[in-house]
This record gives C-alpha cells, sequence and structure tokens, in this order.
C-alpha cells in the first residue's frame, strides 16, 4: 500500500469515526477526533469547523471562535457560510466591529446569504449605525420575504430611528402572514398598523 493512499484510508477512518460519534450525541469523542485529525493534517476545514461548531455548542466560545478564525484565514474563499459562522461568533463574543468585517466578507463570497445580511443589520444596531442596519434588514427581508425575523428587527429599528411611520407600515405588512408578530411589535412598541 502507498503512503498516500495509507494517509487517505487514515483520514476517513477518523473522519467517519467522527461523524459517527456525532451522530449518537458523543460530542466530546468527535471533539478528540477532530484533534486527532488536526494534529495530523493542520489547517483541515472538515476538521476545523467541525470542532468550532462542537466547541461552540458546548458554551466553549473563545475556542470555537479559534478555530473559526483558524478555518476563514487558512482558506478565506472557501465558503461564505464559514465566513458567517466566524461572524457569528465574533458577535457573541463581544467583537461587534469585527463582526461586521467578517459578514461583509461573508457577503462578498454570497451576496445572497440571507442570514448574513440579518446577521449584519443586528450587529449595526448594536453599533448603534440604524440607517446602515435598515439597508442590511431590507437585503434580508428581500432575499426571504415570509420570515418574521428581518421584518421584526426592521421594524425596531424604525421606531429607534424616530421613524414610527415605516414601522406601522411593517407592523401592517407582518399582520398578513405573521400575525403574532405584529401584535408583539404592537404591545413593544405601542404602535398600530
Amino acid at each position: 500500500m502507498s503512503a498516500a493512499l495509507g494517509d487517505s484510508l487514515a483520514y476517513w477512518g477518523l473522519k467517519l469515526r467522527a461523524m459517527g460519534a456525532l451522530v449518537i450525541g458523543r460530542a466530546r469523542m468527535a471533539e478528540a477526533l477532530f484533534d486527532q485529525m488536526l494534529a495530523r493534517w493542520p489547517g483541515d476545514a472538515y476538521a476545523l469547523a467541525s470542532r468550532a461548531h462542537v466547541r461552540a455548542q458546548a458554551g466553549r466560545q473563545e475556542e470555537a471562535l479559534g478555530d473559526a478564525r483558524t478555518l476563514v484565514e487558512a482558506h478565506p474563499a472557501r465558503s461564505a457560510g464559514d465566513w458567517f459562522n466566524f461572524a457569528f461568533l465574533l458577535d457573541a463574543t463581544g467583537r461587534s466591529e469585527e463582526a461586521e468585517r467578517a459578514f461583509r466578507h461573508a457577503l462578498e463570497l454570497d451576496p445572497k446569504l440571507d442570514r448574513a445580511w440579518y446577521g449584519l443589520g443586528l450587529v449595526l444596531i448594536r453599533l448603534h449605525r440604524f440607517d446602515d442596519a435598515v439597508q442590511a434588514l431590507k437585503r434580508n427581508t428581500e432575499l426571504q420575504p415570509m420570515s418574521p425575523y428581518g421584518w421584526y428587527q426592521l421594524a425596531r429599528v424604525q421606531v429607534d430611528r424616530q421613524r414610527p411611520d415605516e414601522a406601522r407600515k411593517i407592523i401592517g405588512h407582518l399582520k398578513k402572514f405573521e400575525p403574532k408578530v405584529a401584535a408583539q411589535l404592537e404591545r413593544e412598541t405601542g404602535l398600530a398598523a
């Protein structure tokens, strides 16, 4: 057997065992297998992304962020989803400015990644850049017109911008397909459509 074939078999053996561990809910075992993969194949995109996910699920955000950072630095053009996950972890750890840059990079790779527009909108709200947040959330609602989340945040930011008439229009729109969310907005804002 050639060394390359042996290496490939070892890689797939670890990967399949790690996947199996995840399927049966053995996250610690899977993480140990990802550790082995990364010791042998540093920078492996699958192992980095998967270990970041396992660590984030375990509440170890800083460790997950480290894996996500290594992943996007090693493979900057691989996936908008990798950049989205990195941005999400940055935001979850209070790094809003850096999260904004990462969300924007995700959107450079995939301008139709609706969840990145939503995440960007939330970060911009936290940064009190309401006009920019409106643009990001409008793009999110264009891509996901039936999802109430973007509409909800868009109405909230319109209230923050002192534009109650715009918020009322959004509440009226939401009443057509998400009446419970519209009613919640009416209660929270004191506005009626």
